[in-house]
């Protein structure tokens, strides 16, 4: 074959990735297939020599020498192969040269389809077997085009499409942007590789980290969890083995350099650093930073797998929007790090819960102590409790309170009263309305009232 054959099969390995040898192979099979159809038959076994100094490849028949011939297509007998050569034995292989006159043509004809398709599939089986070794890895791709809402990107000179589910939805794209993305998995189809690549997937946030943080790359600080809500925030948990290296500071990096550099290649998602921690009501409460929690328990510590672990956290009014986050944020996030669905509650909830738990406990522990304890039984506890302290401080004394507790009569002294003269003509509800007041103690005021 001439050079320039040669050449452009060099260019077309260089273009697809394909390896030389493989393309060379895919020519010569084409070749046999062609020549079987318009001169030989299906048995027939062809073999093809593509030779510098020859402007045609060359067919060779390849033959088995026997004494009797049962198949003609695969077989020649002696005295026919000693007259093509004479020191042929039984048992020999011999090779014929077939090659028809007008073979180049009508071959080219025929094989290019085939070769095509050879070629097509040597292009996919390449692909995959370059990206699935590479999956669970971070990549560089270049923006293409946008189109309805998904975005080409090229990787490696391979077209890939960006999902809208897989775009962080505040960041833009734009042609010849270049942009970080996270392989997940390579599936192989009769279309060629499907690359599953994603910028919201958690993933990409770990290996931004360790790219960016050589502690995190050299396993000298290590990531136990991760929480994320793509384009917004994420939630890290490292820890350290080595008690000399602190693990949040490595992370953030001085003046927060390297914390800064991972977000923003992120388009400005926020990251928190987390320490990780065994005790999991420290872990829990370090997770619902920035909100100060006043206390947490573990109500269900995964002992039974199928109940889910569970826990309750306290904290004060003053902090429960902070805990929660925005549209839930912050406490989806801290659930999602910890692993453990979080219960929030009121501080002043905390020793009905208790007493509601205990009992929860007792009477049916697997059944019960993975569910949250909900407000209509943590107010009846309450309610309960109240009354017992209720009944322990009555003051025997008469006087201008009758028989109400102290500490009823500081809130109402509080509220400007001055005697249960000033509270004649007040109903349940109006009794209720009075700062401090709550319906067990408006109860008990109404008892004195009448």
């Amino acid at each position: 074959m001439k050079p320039q054959f040669f050449a452009a099969i060099h260019q077309i390995c260089d273009e697809k990735n394909i390896p030389y040898e493989r393309v060379i192979d895919t020519i010569k099979a084409a070749l046999a297939t062609a020549y079987r159809k318009d001169f030989g038959n299906k048995e027939q076994e062809v073999e093809i020599v593509l030779q510098d100094d020859s402007d045609i490849a060359t067919v060779l028949l390849v033959k088995e020498v026997v004494e009797e011939v049962e198949n003609p297509n695969i077989e020649i007998s002696l005295a026919e192969a000693h007259k093509m050569k004479k020191d042929v034995e039984v048992g020999d292989i011999i090779k014929i040269d077939v090659t028809p006159l007008e073979y180049g043509r009508i071959a080219a004809q025929s094989a290019k389809q085939v070769i095509l398709q050879r070629l097509q599939e040597a292009e996919r089986d390449a692909l995959y077997e370059m990206f699935k070794n590479r999956e669970n890895e971070i990549m560089t791709a270049q923006v293409m085009r946008v189109e309805n809402g998904v975005v080409h990107i090229q990787i490696e000179k391979h077209n890939v499409m960006l999902g809208p589910r897989d775009q962080i939805s505040n960041e833009k794209y734009y042609n010849g942007k270049r942009i970080k993305v996270y392989l997940d998995r390579v599936v192989h189809t009769s279309k060629g590789p499907q690359l599953s690549i994603s910028r919201t997937h958690p993933n990409l946030v770990v290996r931004l980290l360790e790219m960016e943080i050589p502690e995190i790359a050299e396993g000298e600080v290590e990531i136990k969890s991760i929480a994320r809500d793509p384009g917004t925030r994420s939630k890290v948990a490292v820890w350290s083995e080595d008690e000399k290296i602190d693990p949040v500071g490595a992370c953030i990096g001085q003046k927060g350099v390297r914390i800064q550099a991972v977000m923003n290649e992120l388009n400005g998602e926020r990251v928190d650093i987390i320490e990780w921690t065994k005790d999991p009501k420290e872990f829990i409460a370090t997770a619902l930073q920035p909100a100060k929690i006043a206390e947490v328990i573990i109500v269900n510590a995964g002992e039974d797998p199928k109940v889910p672990k569970r826990a309750a956290v306290f904290v004060e009014e003053s902090e429960r929007p902070m805990a929660i986050g925005k549209q839930g944020q912050n406490v989806r996030l801290a659930s999602d790090l910890t692993g453990y669905e979080l219960d929030l509650y009121n501080l002043e909830q905390l020793p009905a819960f208790k007493e509601k738990l205990k009992e929860l406990m007792k009477s049916d522990r697997p059944t019960t102590a993975g569910r949250r304890i909900d407000d209509k039984e943590l107010e009846a506890a309450a309610t309960e409790k109240e009354l017992e302290a209720a009944e322990k401080s009555l003051t025997e004394e008469g006087g201008e309170w009758g028989k109400l507790t102290k500490a009823i009569t500081n809130k109402l002294e509080a509220a400007g009263y001055a005697s249960l003269e000033d509270l004649k003509g007040m109903d349940l509800k109006a009794l209720e309305g009075i700062e401090g007041i709550g319906k067990v103690s408006a109860k008990k005021i109404l008892e004195e009232l009448k």
